[in-house]
């Protein structure tokens, strides 16, 4: 069996375990766990004098809400059965933290390293149009965004192209999401997912029955991390935990190698190092040995790369008292199980890496009402806590300490606002989920909890609309 099929796989025995649970009618759990449909494309780019065939795919897992949502990755090894995965996990995704989206996904394959910018952009605005004829990419149909080898330049590419294709479509910049900001993207994009793993481990160090359970003391300080993965989640997690919440990141690897530090690797220069260099090789603590990092004692894990790291190979080898999944699918459905036995608390993908769509729903409804964030109310808001700064000084005839002061004073900016709604949206998905795993007695671990939740809501919509 590939890895691919490995992944469907794992995401249908999950979902299955978890559906069992609601009694739910005839063929209903079925409709829910399909794909809904899959197309594949085959088209023609001439690059370097020869005529390239490139084969992409778009899944549409779940149109229960419209549009559907999901990213393009660019790989040499994506498959059919990968996107399938990722579509569904999208569904789950969207559903459980309450977006409006249905769920979707897309690949190309290709390697991305193997050809200039240039290059890329003609490949990529080529894809656009072949989804664009099937209304694969539309503001109100289907809506891409980045994954795994794309980003902000292909998504800008994308977005162009859309625009024209359809030179008369006002909302054409809400086709994708993950744009420069430039180009109708939101501050604070880059940073979502990363960002939203710092957010869903502040909330769960806010449920004592549930770190207990885990037998950690209370907070985020000084909590041993190691991160699997250095792209653009790995490193904005590190970031975030060890210079906002002092924990210590202890080691981080990549396939090239990985760092050692349990002292604490300074994140920031590590990442000036990688990006000089392309590599850990040379950066104090280096050890060209990646597959045994993840066996490293550690208190908490984060597998934020790829699917299947963490599988029936290696899984007894396993030492951290928890897993929080910023990739989609590390673990795999036999190692879960494992692992859970052992009393391995795991913080499921669907949930912890929300960030991102998250913020690309912000994004969206920003192309869609064509206004920044904060554009009406920043500066109301500071004559307002001015004047109420100034009343209070004049009453107690004494300043204001200065530094709290401009905390109060400041109107937020858009990555304000954005940080403040994506940090509600983790915080409050992780109240339901541990509420939905300690209400019920049949749920054994976090990602039930969290899968009955989205498929719950799944099928309400189902049931609203007659199905």
């Amino acid at each position: 069996m590939s890895s691919s099929e490995n992944f469907l796989d794992s995401v249908n025995k999950m979902f299955d375990q978890s559906a069992d649970l609601l009694n739910l009618s005839n063929g209903l759990a079925e409709k829910i766990k399909v794909a809904n449909s899959t197309y594949t494309v085959r088209f023609g780019v001439r690059l370097r004098d020869k005529l390239e065939t490139f084969t992409g795919f778009r899944s549409v897992h779940s149109e229960h809400w419209e549009p559907v949502k999901g990213g393009i990755r660019y790989s040499p090894f994506a498959s059919q059965m990968e996107v399938e995965a990722l579509a569904a996990l999208m569904s789950y995704k969207c559903s459980l933290m309450d977006l409006p989206f249905g769920g979707s996904k897309g690949a190309l394959i290709v390697d991305p390293k193997k050809w200039s910018k240039k290059e890329l952009q003609r490949i990529t605005r080529r894809f656009t149009q072949e989804l664009a004829k099937r209304d694969l990419i539309h503001p109100s149909q289907n809506v891409p965004g980045p994954d795994m080898g794309t980003g902000e330049d292909e998504m800008a590419w994308m977005a162009d192209e859309y625009k024209r294709l359809h030179p008369t479509e006002i909302d054409a910049l809400a086709c994708v999401t993950g744009k420069p900001v430039r180009k109708g993207g939101i501050e604070g994009r880059i940073e979502a997912t990363g960002r939203g793993i710092q957010y869903v481990l502040k909330e769960f160090f806010e449920h004592p029955e549930d770190y207990k359970k885990a037998k950690f003391s209370p907070g985020l300080e000084g909590q041993k991390i190691i991160i699997q993965g250095f792209g653009n989640v790995g490193y904005h997690a590190a970031k975030f935990l060890s210079e906002e919440e002092d924990s210590r990141i202890t080691a981080i690897t990549e396939h090239k190698g990985s760092v050692i530090n349990d002292e604490g690797i300074d994140v920031e220069s590590l990442k000036n190092h990688f990006d000089e260099k392309g590599s850990f090789e040379g950066f104090d603590g280096f050890t060209s040995d990646s597959n045994k990092i993840l066996e490293k004692k550690c208190d908490i894990l984060i597998p934020a790369a790829v699917e299947g790291v963490i599988n029936l190979t290696n899984v007894n080898q396993i030492n951290t008292k928890l897993i929080v999944e910023a990739a989609n699918g590390p673990v795999t459905a036999e190692a879960d199980q494992i692992l859970c036995k052992k009393g391995v608390l795991i913080i499921p993908d669907f949930y912890a890496n929300a960030g991102g769509v998250t913020v690309s729903y912000f994004e969206w409804v920003k192309n869609l009402t064509h206004m920044r964030y904060g554009l009406m109310q920043r500066r109301e808001t500071e004559r307002r806590q001015t004047a109420l700064i100034d009343g209070l000084e004049e009453m107690m005839d004494r300043d204001f300490p200065v530094d709290l002061k401009e905390i109060i004073v400041n109107g937020a900016t858009e990555i304000d606002l954005v940080r403040s709604g994506l940090e509600e949206t983790m915080r409050n998905g992780y109240k339901k989920i541990s509420r939905k795993w300690h209400a019920d007695k049949r749920i054994r671990d976090l990602r039930t909890a969290a899968m009955v939740i989205a498929i719950k809501r799944i099928a309400d919509s189902y049931y609203f609309l007659g199905i």
